[in-house]
């Protein structure tokens, strides 16, 4: 008979190979496909599920285990169902594979966030066969099109189905592996309490037309753009030490001098320097407002001099750094070629973040210390963006939730999220399967 673990590398498999590739398009994503993959897993005399499609093929699916108590809180746990794109060259493997290599499954979005979503269901199936009665009633939901921003699935949801995805409180994407780095005070378990902002932006900039042959002197929009890019990468944002990312630090318990470098504004990069690149991006980019300048489209033709481009940004933003802050930065990155720029088009979504005071975080602190054998959670925000901000709009705590092996090396494991060779270990897998099944039957029964 197959084990929980078993089910849980089958259906991931499945779902990688199901190719739910979201690259932003309305018509892109086909979810529907890892919807019914879900349904048809779940299902059972008396199972109550129901899918959902927002867009032709842009589908979502829930499942309700309806308590027995109208008081108890009740408990929402969901994943998304769509990938981020592969290009194949430079993975060792097919991105969309699924292949069980030496116990790891390789694969867009084994690790972002299949992997989470398939032991979640796993869990839950588990519960459903052993006729599990709960208090409080349980909502298991994957969801379409987080990874552009959450349009086609969890905020069509909230906004046209929310009696069917609300909930007391949230658990989804996702935690952290353990750091490589020596703390004191015992293991750490890092779990996401909050998340930095999107601020998606579109600049243009002018030039003029000329033939490709007489470049002197031409007003290039292309050479141009090219300045602004590199003047965007280079630019160095105010750093927030105080507030989360100091809660976050404090908790860690790090040994010195790492503890207090952390906190300095004056040593802060330089102490970046001192620790492993994966973990330094992460620790960078959760100090400070971050702009990465990641598309640039020009020209007509390759003999005319190009009037214009069109540079895409990503812009994460910490807490108060939004709107006219935002403005204010790419203002002083671009500096004297400010003039020059127009701004198209604007996709802001403000950071938002969960107490750690309601009662299912203390349902979390028990169930982590069980399973990763007495860590202490830590809260942290995560620097990306998730499904979780349209449920902390309505007023309900959600949090990234859960755990990983040390299988992979962290530096490796971070190069994973919408990079090459994306994969997950059994092990991690495992320890979600317990993480979620037993969160489950703490707080709701």
């Amino acid at each position: 008979m197959p084990t929980p673990v078993d089910e849980a590398t089958d259906l991931l498999q499945t779902m990688i190979r199901n190719q739910c590739v979201n690259d932003g398009r309305p018509e892109s994503g086909g979810e529907v496909r890892n919807a019914q993959t879900l349904g048809a897993y779940l299902a059972g005399p008396g199972v109550d599920i129901k899918q959902y499609q927002s867009h032709p093929g842009r589908g979502s699916m829930a499942l309700r285990i309806e308590g027995s108590d109208k008081k108890a809180p009740s408990l929402l746990m969901m994943g998304h169902i769509d990938v981020v794109p592969a290009d194949p060259n430079g993975w060792k493997r097919d991105p969309f594979c699924g292949d069980l290599i030496d116990g790891e499954i390789w694969g867009r979005g084994a690790l972002d966030m299949l992997s989470i979503t398939v032991t979640m269901a796993v869990a839950v199936k588990k519960l459903l066969r052993e006729g599990w009665k709960p208090k409080g009633t349980l909502v298991f939901s994957g969801m379409a099109d987080e990874e552009a921003l959450g349009t086609w699935g969890a905020k069509y949801l909230v906004d046209n189905k929310w009696d069917d995805v609300k909930a007391d409180a949230v658990l989804t994407e996702s935690g952290e592996p353990p750091l490589p780095i020596p703390t004191k005070g015992g293991p750490k378990a890092i779990m996401v309490v909050g998340e930095k902002g999107s601020h998606w932006v579109g600049l243009k900039v002018n030039g003029t037309p000329g033939h490709g042959s007489i470049p002197y002197k031409t007003d290039n929009a292309l050479v141009k753009a090219a300045e602004v890019v590199k003047r965007i990468a280079n630019y160095q944002p105010k750093l927030h030490l105080d507030g989360a990312w100091r809660e976050f630090v404090t908790a860690m318990q790090f040994e010195e001098p790492l503890a207090s470098g952390l906190l300095s504004e004056a040593g802060f990069r330089d102490t970046l320097d001192g620790v492993p690149v994966g973990i330094a991006r992460l620790f960078d980019a959760s100090a400070h407002t971050t702009f990465s300048p990641n598309i640039l489209h020009s020209g007509q033709k390759t003999n005319i001099v190009p009037d214009s481009a069109v540079i895409q940004i990503d812009i994460r933003t910490v807490p108060g750094d939004e709107g006219p802050q935002v403005r204010a930065m790419l203002r002083e990155a671009i500096g004297d070629l400010w003039e020059q720029v127009e701004i198209m088009d604007e996709d802001s979504n403000p950071a938002s973040a969960s107490k750690t005071d309601a009662p299912i975080f203390k349902v979390m602190q028990s169930v982590t210390a069980k399973v990763m054998k007495g860590a202490q959670i830590v809260p942290s925000f995560t620097v990306g963006a998730t499904d979780s901000r349209f449920f902390r709009r309505k007023g309900v705590p959600a949090y990234g939730y859960s755990v990983y092996s040390s299988n992979i090396p962290f530096g490796e494991f971070m190069t994973m999220f919408h990079g090459r060779n994306e994969r997950i270990d059994q092990e991690s897998l495992r320890l979600m399967l317990d993480l979620y099944e037993q969160t489950a039957r703490a707080y709701l029964s």
